[in-house]
């Protein structure tokens, strides 16, 4: 087992030869959106958003559902022909899975997948000098939770549903061809988050440019009105009370700009460090692949992270 509990990752890697191992992955959420067949595909992409974060490619998914018995079963149809798609999309089958019954519909992938063992990417790979790139903007967690409370605009759901269905697969591809070794992709726990289990497992401290992150349109709305998910407070208590590895510093970064920050992403981007030498390299790849990264911050001696 070469990647297992003891990093936290995205997902197990196994070693079957010297060249080969499995990387393995299970993932699923309730309806974030209206429509099942939306719901299916953002909830598989977020699936093989691990594989990708670890820099593997997968080879196949088996469903993981539970579904209610009051409800049409063309839903849950639907549901499965966009998880369906959205695996074709990233060149991989679904081979089978299981489903429950349950009070409310839950969707997602276990994936499989392959990837070299000497070019695996891991929370544990970042050194100091590196720089912090993200590859999505923030805000599907205030986005989908006013549209739950029917205040979000047509135009602000569109662009968050687009972000959530983009596979990480073009971005996780360029970062390999690069050399990078850490990384990670934004999901329930946020952006600070997982960017603290990225400081932790790599020993470092992490220096983040509040203000060059990226955010979806109407984000800046709706966090400033309070939309946000429950889980956004959890994880700003849980991850400002670790002691010196935290986040240890956010002196001036205003309240609803905090909010997404900590704020949890569904099939969010990936958190990216790159030595400082191969920048302008990654850039250059991300351009040329017509993926953005944004330019976040720096990997830096200590503990913890600073918020500038």
């Amino acid at each position: 087992m070469l990647v297992g509990l003891q990093t936290s990752d995205d997902a197990a890697v196994y070693k079957i030869s010297e060249d080969q191992a499995i990387v393995q992955t299970v993932d699923f959420f309730t309806p974030v959106v209206d429509d099942p067949y939306t719901y299916g595909a953002i909830a598989a992409a977020n699936s093989l958003s691990d594989i990708f974060a670890m820099g593997g490619d997968p080879l196949f998914a088996l469903n993981v559902a539970g579904f209610p018995d009051n409800l049409d079963l063309n839903i849950l149809t639907r549901i499965f022909e966009g998880g369906a798609d959205k695996a074709a999309e990233a060149g991989i089958v679904i081979a089978g899975g299981h489903t429950v019954t349950d009070a409310e519909p839950k969707y997602g992938l276990i994936v499989t997948g392959l990837i070299h063992p000497q070019d695996t990417m891991t929370k544990a790979g970042a050194k100091p000098g590196d720089v912090l790139y993200l590859t999505k903007p923030l805000g599907t967690g205030v986005v989908t939770t006013a549209l739950k409370q029917e205040t979000a605009d047509e135009s602000d759901v569109e662009a968050a549903v687009e972000s959530m269905l983009t596979l990480n697969m073009v971005a996780s591809r360029a970062a390999r061809a690069v050399g990078v070794r850490a990384c990670t992709d934004i999901t329930g726990f946020g952006l600070m988050g997982h960017a603290t289990e990225v400081a932790i497992k790599s020993g470092v401290g992490l220096r983040i440019d509040a203000n060059g992150v990226p955010l979806l349109p109407g984000a800046e709305r709706y966090a400033t009105e309070g939309r946000v998910p429950g889980g956004g407070h959890r994880n700003r208590d849980y991850y400002r009370s670790l002691p010196e590895c935290g986040v240890t510093d956010e002196a001036g970064v205003p309240e609803w700009l905090s909010a997404l920050l900590f704020g949890p992403e569904t099939s969010g981007g990936l958190l990216l460090a790159v030595a400082p030498e191969r920048a302008p390299d990654l850039e250059t790849a991300f351009h040329d692949a017509g993926v953005p990264a944004w330019k976040i911050g720096l990997v830096v001696e200590g503990r913890g992270i600073v918020l500038e």
